[in-house]
């Protein structure tokens, strides 16, 4: 596995986790999601943000409703729902157990 792919993967790995802390003050309209995981490096293409909110969604992880636009068609806006807090918090505690263990492990190696 190439350093490129190994980004990769890690990037789709955490792209859940960014989501939901994305959606987790209120209604988040798609662009704004691209915009700041664009912000973040975290690069993710429209082809890649829609079905995994799709699936969110299908999980009943996030809430979804379409809002009409004085530019243009409808916007569908989405937020989490009392599920979607909970993995959330879920996965808030385990990034951060595996941060933990990382950041310990990287300076036992230093050693």
């Amino acid at each position: 596995m190439n350093d490129n792919t190994a980004e990769t993967q890690m990037r789709k790995g955490m792209l859940v986790y960014c989501v939901l802390l994305l959606c987790k003050d209120g209604k988040v309209y798609t662009s704004e999601l691209i915009r700041a995981l664009h912000g973040a490096e975290l690069i993710v293409v429209e082809g890649t943000l829609y079905p995994l909110l799709n699936r969110l969604a299908k999980d009943g992880l996030l809430a979804y409703e379409w809002q009409e636009s004085e530019q243009g068609p409808p916007r569908k806006y989405y937020w989490l729902t009392a599920e979607g807090t909970e993995l959330l918090n879920d996965l808030r505690n385990t990034y951060h157990k595996l941060h933990a263990s990382i950041t310990s492990l990287e300076k036992g190696a230093k050693k």
